[in-house]
């Protein structure tokens, strides 16, 4: 074992480290917690789904997990062969909560080779009024990992340490929100794409949604053209007329904060709106959200729409401090994002819709249409989720916003023992651009022969 000293460096030979914080834990000790900061070459994180700590124990790719803590100690986990070629760094983090690092008696960094659990190095630390510390950093150097001591403390609190990074950090309230307008502002993705299938259209049934005639013009317009669209693509499959309850999921994981940030997932909203409102008797839409856990949102209905993505189309929000502290500024139906986390945890959000699938029979299918940009690690339990859906009711169009890794669900296309293929699954690498008969016929294909595969195996009566 080595004994660093500040500003000391050592090789690291092992492929996966545990970095073990340790202190002398007592009466009138803070609360200490251990996270870790993944940063590229330009000394910042790419989002904010690149720092792990407790309310985002572990990062997509699954490099970085924060272990868990036990008393007099916090650990991370860092898997050096596994961290992606454009991470440069790792630096080690950590918190005092309820008082100061100088409070911290015994204050170490021990790491651990993750395999053997040998000891490699120690660090002894010392700390006075900092709230926040960086107690040292793995780091690459000529193709091979080395580990640096760092000892530095931050008076801003883990905050102020995470944003200089590059972290969006929620630690108290989010401004006031501003008084709603009568429309929302215009989604940018909506203008360059075509609404308008080429061509004759053939005559296809177009149902009329109560309240739909409550919405602005241009919305209406859209709405019209958009359900014509869902019904000629139906059409094409053999499915002129099917009815289906729909259900929306939306990921609001840290890595969608770009798409939610630039209408993406608003437009997405908007344009699901049409599918329901073509294939649900009542117009209606179920919805939920998820990253760490799911949430149920409020029912969407067509004459609410407007209203409906200014309140609800919101991403995760990470909260370092004051987890129990209630959300002053949230309105009606509005939940609260810092419950729903910042990781993804599909197979929670799946549980959730089946149940309520179960507990809420109706005499149609149920077609989920289930938004992500990918991150998915939980495989085997989605696997089983989706493989016990398999003698239920319903349908699962996975969309993949994109090119992140999505895991299992790639694979359920070809993957044997199933009585019937009830999941479906496509990717798109920039979904604005997608046009409307393209996405409609992608997003259908599918939904059709699993209905008449359901009705044959008795799934459907």
């Amino acid at each position: 074992m080595t004994i660093l000293s500040k500003g000391a460096n050592l090789p690291v030979g092992a492929s996966s480290v545990r970095a073990v914080l340790g202190w002398s834990a007592g009466p009138g000790v803070p609360e200490v917690d251990a996270s870790a900061l993944l940063l590229t070459r330009s000394g910042r994180v790419r989002s904010d789904g690149d720092f792990v700590f407790y309310n985002q124990p572990r990062h997509a790719s699954g490099a970085v997990r924060h272990i868990g803590k036990r008393p007099g100690a916090d650990a991370v986990d860092v898997d050096l062969a596994a961290l992606e070629p454009e991470i440069e760094r790792v630096v080690l983090c950590a918190s005092a909560d309820g008082g100061s690092f100088g409070q911290v008696p015994g204050l170490h960094l021990r790491l651990l080779d993750s395999v053997s659990e040998a000891e490699l190095a120690r660090f002894d630390m010392a700390a006075d009024t900092e709230t926040a510390y960086l107690s040292g950093e793995f780091y690459r150097r000529a193709g091979a990992w080395k580990f640096r001591a760092v000892g530095q403390g931050y008076a801003s609190g883990l905050a102020g340490l995470a944003t200089d990074f590059g972290i969006t950090v929620d630690e108290g309230p989010p401004p006031p929100v501003v008084a709603p307008a009568p429309v929302p502002a215009p989604v940018p993705a909506l203008t360059p794409r075509p609404l308008r299938a080429s061509g004759p259209e053939p005559a296809v049934p177009v149902r009329l949604v109560k309240g739909e005639e409550r919405l602005p013009p241009e919305m209406r317009e859209r709405l019209s053209l958009r359900k014509r669209q869902v019904a000629v693509s139906l059409t094409k499959s053999g499915a002129t007329g099917v009815s289906a309850r729909v259900v929306l999921v939306l990921d609001a994981s840290g890595s969608m904060s770009t798409l939610y940030a630039r209408g993406t997932v608003a437009g997405v909203v908007e344009r699901m709106a049409a599918v329901a409102a073509q294939l649900d008797d009542d117009g209606e839409m179920q919805a939920w959200t998820f990253a760490t856990h799911p949430a149920r949102l409020p029912d969407l209905t067509i004459a609410e729409l407007p209203e409906w993505l200014r309140l609800h189309v919101r991403v995760g929000r990470m909260s370092l401090f004051g987890r129990n502290k209630p959300d002053k500024t949230l309105l009606p139906g509005q939940v609260d994002m810092r419950d729903v986390g910042f990781q993804n945890e599909e197979q929670r959000v799946i549980a959730e819709v089946r149940a309520y699938v179960r507990d809420h029979p109706v005499p149609a299918p149920t077609l989920v249409l289930f938004f992500s940009d990918g991150g998915v690690y939980r495989n085997d339990e989605i696997e089983r989720e989706l493989r016990a859906a398999v003698e239920e009711p319903v349908f699962w169009q996975f969309v993949g916003l994109g090119r992140a890794g999505f895991g299992v669900l790639e694979r359920f296309d070809t993957m044997p023992g199933r009585r019937v293929d009830n999941v479906g699954f496509f990717a798109v690498d920039d979904i604005d651009r997608i046009s409307d008969p393209e996405l409609y016929d992608r997003l259908l294909s599918e939904f059709p022969s699993w209905m008449r595969a359901a009705r044959q195996a008795g799934i459907l009566r």
